[in-house]
């Protein structure tokens, strides 16, 4: 079954709302004329309830089936970049630093589409919660929405999302039961020695040699302390010190983002950096200290539920164009806390060739759209058919 026609004949509307929020972007939890949009939207539909404020600017609505049953969870982020457009595009992002660097337009309009259909079809059994969450590239909404309570209050027994993927084949879809992206923590270390004249460094205690010996140690954890097997990444991705080239400092910094799948590689990870840290401080005789701030877990699909995301994904694009078992990656993302809270699956859905994503020169290929809103709509009717 290839993309349902009645959302096929919504693909124009459909692209107006994309290009509308791809040109009205907003940050973090701060999405009040985004969520304000979405709810004029879901009124035209005719969702049967919509609740506003949750993790601030996030939504729930409820679509009810033909009959009483379960409830299935349907997610979207709706949260922007901090990044100055340079698509040209005639719908460019009008707010200045700002823009849909990572299609979470797209993903709203996907839900959207769903919407449209399931609430003119209602060819479903129970009800069908359309969850459109802040702050997933920064701020983890994901996790405020559950902790404020959308799955117990909403009676949520599973949960769905995708997100577009460029440079992966056009409508194909890629999943796969277990961990399918990494957890993410960020280390931020600040090094204080004594600084002095470049010329008489034996007066001094030189925080950059120190920051330099650090860097390197860490980079030794994964390849001497973690098992082959157990993918994991250590990237020192900034470092910062001094003022003139006859000047040593007297403190500097260096970040780090540290990315794994299985709970007990992170807590290795952590502990082998602080003892790493620690150690080397003490052997240049510098203060260290550590900013160690735990992100968002590993995204693990259940086993059950990635299979028959997987079905249906293949109703809408063909065997052919599914992936049950593709590579996971070391991206992150706060769906994970729905998948802690419920069984589920995340997916990527293939947008073919273009600038990836969080580039500037990104944007959501709006063709994928039908096609992403046709698997939703299949995923409930195949999930909760009318019996």
């Amino acid at each position: 079954m290839p993309v349902l026609n009645r959302i096929a004949s919504y693909a124009e509307e459909m692209k107006g709302w994309r290009r509308h929020l791809h040109m009205h972007p907003e940050l973090g939890f701060e999405c009040h004329r985004t969520a304000a949009w979405i709810t004029e939207r879901l009124r035209e539909i005719g969702v049967d309830e919509i609740h506003e404020g949750i993790a601030k600017t996030g939504i729930v609505a409820l679509i009810r089936g033909r009959t009483e049953g379960p409830v299935i969870g349907l997610r979207a982020d709706m949260d922007a970049l901090p990044i100055e457009e340079l698509t040209g595009a005639p719908h460019a992002s009008t707010v200045k630093g700002r823009m849909h660097a990572c299609g979470h337009d797209g993903h709203v309009t996907m839900l959207l589409g769903a919407a449209k259909y399931l609430a003119e079809t209602r060819n479903f059994a129970g009800t069908v919660a359309l969850i459109f969450q802040p702050a997933e590239e920064d701020g983890g909404g994901g996790q405020v929405m559950v902790q404020e309570g959308i799955m117990d209050r909403f009676g949520i027994g599973q949960v769905y999302g995708i997100h577009n993927a460029p440079n992966i084949p056009f409508g194909h879809f890629q999943t796969t039961p277990g961990p399918l992206m990494a957890s993410v923590d960020t280390a931020v270390v600040k090094v204080t020695g004594r600084g002095g004249h470049g010329a008489t460094p034996h007066e001094c205690v030189d925080p950059v040699v120190a920051i330099v010996g650090m860097v390197q140690a860490v980079q030794t954890i994964i390849p001497r302390n973690v098992h082959a097997l157990d993918e994991a990444v250590i990237s020192v991705t900034m470092i910062h010190a001094g003022t003139a080239s006859n000047i040593i400092p007297e403190e500097g910094f260096f970040a780090a983002t540290i990315r794994c799948f299985k709970p007990d590689v992170r807590e290795l990870l952590k502990k082998r950096f602080h003892e790493i840290v620690e150690g080397h401080a003490a052997a240049y005789g510098v203060k260290a200290e550590i900013n160690y701030d735990g992100g968002y877990p590993a995204t693990i699909n259940h086993e059950d539920e990635a299979e028959f995301a997987a079905e249906v994904a293949r109703e809408v694009s063909g065997a052919d164009a599914v992936d049950a078992r593709a590579n996971r990656e070391m991206g992150s993302e706060d769906f994970s806390y729905m998948l802690e809270a419920r069984p589920g699956a995340y997916l990527f859905l293939g947008t073919g060739p273009g600038a990836g994503l969080h580039h500037p020169a990104y944007d959501f290929n709006d063709e994928a759209a039908p096609i992403g809103a046709s698997f939703f709509a299949r995923l409930v009717e195949r999930a909760q058919p009318v019996v």
